[in-house]
């Protein structure tokens, strides 16, 4: 596996290695062992999966202290851009995203820590979304951010008239009304 790091401290790109064969493909999408030693230590203990149209964006997400999650994702069908927001009081990149395009094609994964706001964008006529959580969830602490805040100013690469939201990201608050309970001083994990 190629682990990349991206412009925000412990946001990582994961590239497998795909072996390519004429009965067609075979690639590792984890091992805890490489993730322990190239990351840090994890312990997934829930898997999630999501279908969704062109257009779609969920997201910005996260959930609050004690049910905080990582989240480890990948595409298994089509083509979504994947967004993480550093929401950490106190981190040299907080309010600052990072964006990845994962898709079936490349078989990227995006890792993403507590502390941070994720969503995703569909880009193609449909995708398969599947992530790793090392948290279970918790509806009672759940936090969000608009996914169309001006201050984060995010390019979610789909026209204004083919977004398609939920109800509930439709009216999520602003950045700038964020009352974070992530401190960069407070270990995530």
């Amino acid at each position: 596996m190629n682990i990349i790091k991206t412009d925000i401290e412990g946001v990582f790109i994961i590239e497998p290695r795909i072996f390519h064969d004429d009965r067609g493909y075979f690639f590792e999408s984890y091992s805890k062992r490489v993730f322990d030693k190239e990351i840090r230590e994890v312990s997934f203990v829930q898997d999630n999966e999501s279908k969704s149209q062109y257009g779609v964006i969920r997201g910005l997400h996260y959930q609050k202290w004690p049910f905080a999650q990582s989240k480890l994702v990948r595409v298994i069908k089509g083509a979504v851009l994947d967004v993480a927001v550093d929401i950490r009081k106190g981190s040299p990149t907080y309010g600052k995203y990072v964006s990845c395009e994962l898709t079936a094609e490349n078989k990227r994964q995006f890792f993403i820590p507590r502390g941070f706001a994720h969503g995703f964008s569909v880009l193609s006529d449909e995708a398969v979304f599947q992530y790793k959580c090392d948290n279970f969830y918790h509806p009672e602490s759940e936090g969000a951010i608009a996914w169309d805040d001006p201050d984060l100013a995010i390019d979610w690469r789909i026209p204004a008239d083919k977004i398609i939201l939920s109800p509930k990201d439709a009216n999520h608050p602003s950045f700038a009304e964020l009352e974070s309970p992530f401190d960069i001083n407070i270990p995530l994990y």
